[in-house]
């Protein structure tokens, strides 16, 4: 069977990856790379609610084997986790490098590298994890890298609080989306992440993602090479609004969507300041998810076990 090609070979080829690559770029003059629209220039160093500047910076990179089945696989998916986020999550289990901004500068040069030593390792594909402040420099970099051979599908790992104008840029770039789904209630996402608009940014950024990508694809040895991945991490207390949430995909996305529904949540960061969030699920809370999923047939996917 012919082995399938990432989107982004054509995009290279085309001349489609270098104006967008120029067009990401001179976004960081005014920086609207997500929903916040800061407006800061970073190339001077200005930086906005994010904390990314001018300079890359990168917490870890590696083969990993925690991802869902179709992305781990058995060499691991090869996850680049980038410092910096748009989102302000109370809970948030990865904080030191999302607000804290624990990681360090690399150059574009070294990302390209990166990349090109990830596959050398045999990782599935390349994750990208929370890279859209990063944009300009990721593409920079995979143009260097296909010039080298580089030919992953690449997974883009992100909190769903997307731009539409980003994600145009990453049409044609992308194989796979991993986005969250995290709140239906305004109220909830501004409360516990910062972001009153959560809701509405996330439903439309999942219906571009999915306009792109469609459904999962697999290959023969059920690996993602291209579509939709949609996580959710179920709350106490009903805090992310889930069943409203599987409505959402189920009828404005898509019934076969892949949905990886997660019951790994513990009071992390900031979440022992809200005594709704200092402790962990319960089964019936989990239980009650996972029978709308049954519900509303949304059979593609993974459910935890608590």
């Amino acid at each position: 069977m012919k082995k399938h090609q990432p989107a982004y070979l054509k995009s290279h080829s085309d001349g489609t990856l270098a104006k967008k690559l120029a067009a990401a770029n001179a976004r960081l003059q005014h920086c609207d790379l997500c929903p916040r629209r800061c407006l800061v220039n970073r190339q001077a160093g200005e930086k906005g609610f994010c904390g990314a500047g001018a300079d890359l910076k990168i917490s870890s990179y590696n083969a990993h084997f925690g991802e869902e089945p179709p992305i781990s696989g058995t060499h691991g998916s090869g996850t680049i986790f980038f410092t910096g986020c748009n989102l302000r999550c109370v809970f948030c289990q990865n904080y030191p490098i999302s607000q804290l901004g624990h990681g360090q500068p690399f150059t574009v040069r070294e990302l390209a590298d990166i990349m090109l030593e990830l596959k050398k390792r045999k990782c599935h594909n390349l994750n990208l994890v929370t890279g859209a402040i990063y944009l300009p420099q990721i593409l920079s970099a995979l143009e260097l890298a296909i010039k080298e051979g580089f030919d992953l599908p690449l997974v883009y790992n992100c909190s769903g609080y997307e731009s539409l104008d980003a994600l145009e840029l990453l049409d044609g770039i992308v194989d796979i989306y991993l986005p969250d789904a995290k709140y239906n209630d305004p109220r909830m996402s501004k409360k516990y992440s910062q972001s009153a608009d959560y809701p509405e940014i996330n439903k439309l950024a999942l219906k571009e993602m999915y306009r792109q990508v469609g459904d999962l694809i697999l290959d023969e040895e059920g690996l993602a090479v291209r579509g939709l991945i949609i996580r959710h991490l179920v709350l106490p207390e009903n805090i992310a609004g889930s069943e409203q949430v599987l409505e959402f995909i189920a009828k404005e996305i898509s019934a076969q969507t892949f949905l990886s529904l997660m019951a790994q949540y513990h009071p992390a960061h900031l979440a022992s300041n809200f005594p709704e969030l200092s402790r962990r699920l319960t089964k019936p809370e989990y239980e009650r998810v996972v029978d709308k999923l049954h519900e509303l047939e949304l059979d593609n996917g993974w459910c935890q076990e608590l």
